[in-house]
């Protein structure tokens, strides 16, 4: 067997001072849509919560564009001969935002103990470490069961969140006080949240890094209607709008606007994809017959044109073609509203009503949800809007109270860390909205995930992915949609305001205006 040779990285530019042409000061103000639910990240992981809360909380470490890992919280770290033992060394002098120092228990306690009982999507890579142990204040090491692959880059602040023991160790996670005044290590500290209104940070003095960060505050504001949010930019009141906040027709007029910058990059690591969960459990989308005709009867191209106004791709499956180890040679559903009658027909469906819950992240989703149903209505499926706020969306999909229901989720870069969750019968668990929601049941399929994510080679993994691929579209357990594209729209004096893979998420670190 070929392992990973003992490397040790230090990006010491990293920690360096900033450099004199760096101005300091200011104030951001960034919409986010739509209001997040809360912000202790390491019990939510909302596209909006990670937007905020990936200032406030911090990982081990942070990813290049390339999905390289460079340092946060641990300034250097080594991967011996055999990928079994990972080992990091953190740096010194790191506070918790009310004072408390931080230290590699911190580590130990967020990764073994509070994030295995809260976080769906870390458990997956979770299940291949044996030990998590602190030898000293400042080290940690990770003891493998057997070799995995991706595992560097399960280190990202949405994905392991270190949280602060003295404040969660021994408490109701959930209903801790403290969850609404989140406490992190981050460079912006939490100041005030108005609901309705906007989430106040404000620049961490003490933060590690000497200089950083640049801004003085940050003002996060929630503006509900999306033509509003699109006026606020216009007019001055917000700076930044990222990707997704305002609808994809308006994205043209603002990005032409002078003074006006836009990026599509920093959702590298995030890979999003968009599909609709088909409730496994029962009724008619418990028939794979039914759910491929789903697949048959949308018109993905349609919407990706006129609803998405040409942002994105049409999925073929469950790996986004950004992610490594992507094939598109599987099964294609092109629009084909005669296969969908016909699967119908031999299944027995007898119009039952089965509802849509959009995702309530704005018009562009209605709109979608309308489509989908339009398309299925004109397959003969009598499909029904079943519409929720946030709140609501988490509630119905976390509790299985759904048949169709929109989302999309993000893919970390590789399937073991982002797409097996979603298919996986260990990750059935009610109450979660990030795992396998459907249901979906193959315990075949869930071995050859597995191995797939031990093989240590490229070719190994990409050939068993490949086969997992094909399998699992022939199965549609989920409606697979659309890759997601989203560009990042702010004022060209702002700088440096993407400089990783997930982009605004935790970009303020580095972010200066131009005065």
């Amino acid at each position: 067997m070929t392992y990973l040779k003992t490397t040790t990285f230090l990006i010491a530019a990293a920690l360096a001072a900033p450099l004199a042409a760096q101005q300091s000061g200011g104030r951001l103000d960034i919409v986010v849509q739509p209001e997040p639910p809360g912000l202790m990240m390491g019990l939510l992981q909302n596209g909006p919560t990670q937007l905020v809360a990936g200032d406030i909380y911090e990982s081990l470490l942070r990813y290049d564009s390339d999905l390289s890992p460079m340092p946060s919280l641990a300034k250097e770290w080594e991967i011996s001969e055999d990928g079994l033992t990972y080992t990091f060394h953190l740096n010194e002098g790191v506070l918790w935002h009310d004072g408390t120092p931080f230290t590699a228990e911190d580590v130990v306690f967020s990764a073994d103990v509070f994030l295995r009982e809260t976080h769906a999507r870390l458990r997956a890579s979770l299940a291949y470490v044996d030990s998590i142990t602190a030898p000293d204040d400042l080290t940690v090491v990770f003891q493998l069961r057997e070799p995995f692959g991706p595992f560097i880059n399960a280190f990202e602040a949405g994905t392991m969140p270190i949280v602060p023991k003295h404040i969660y160790d021994g408490t109701d996670y959930a209903n801790n006080e403290m969850n609404a005044t989140p406490i992190g290590t981050g460079p912006f500290k939490f100041q005030e949240w108005v609901k309705g209104s906007h989430i106040h940070l404000v620049k961490n003095e003490d933060y590690y890094i000497d200089g950083l960060p640049y801004l003085d505050e940050v003002f996060y504001r929630v503006i509900p209607d999306a033509a509003s949010r699109a006026v606020a930019f216009e007019t001055g009141e917000v700076d930044v709008l990222p990707g997704g906040s305002v609808e994809n027709w308006d994205v043209p007029r603002l990005t032409e606007l002078e003074g006006v910058c836009s990026t599509g990059k920093g959702w590298e690591f995030f890979a999003p994809l968009a599909w609709m969960w088909m409730n496994n459990r029962e009724g008619p989308t418990s028939d794979v017959r039914f759910r491929q005709a789903v697949m048959y009867a949308m018109d993905r191209n349609f919407v990706k044109d006129v609803v998405w106004n040409g942002f994105g791709t049409v999925a073929t499956g469950p790996v986004a073609s950004a992610t490594n180890f992507y094939t598109n040679e599987v099964t294609q559903y092109d629009y084909n509203p005669d296969k969908a009658k016909e699967l119908l027909a031999e299944m027995g469906y007898d119009g039952e009503t089965v509802r849509i819950l959009p995702l309530p992240y704005g018009e562009t989703w209605q709109r979608w949800a309308e489509a989908v149903r339009q398309n299925l209505n004109e397959a003969g499926i009598n499909a029904e809007i079943d519409s929720s706020d946030v709140a609501g969306w988490n509630e119905k999909t976390s509790q299985w109270d759904y048949d169709l229901a929109f989302t999309y989720l993000y893919q970390y870069g590789d399937p073991a860390l982002g797409v097996s969750r979603n298919y996986t019968m260990d990750q059935i668990q009610k109450g979660s909205p990030w795992n396998n929601v459907e249901g979906y049941e193959n315990p075949e399929l869930d071995k050859k995930w597995k191995a797939a994510a031990s093989m240590v080679t490229p070719e190994e993994r990409a050939a068993a992915y490949a086969e997992i691929q094909k399998e699992i579209v022939d199965d549609a357990p989920v409606a697979w949609l659309q890759e997601l594209e989203f560009p990042t729209i702010y004022r060209c004096e702002i700088q440096d305001l993407v400089t990783t893979a997930i982009g605004v998420n935790d970009g303020l670190r580095d972010a200066w205006i131009e005065q």
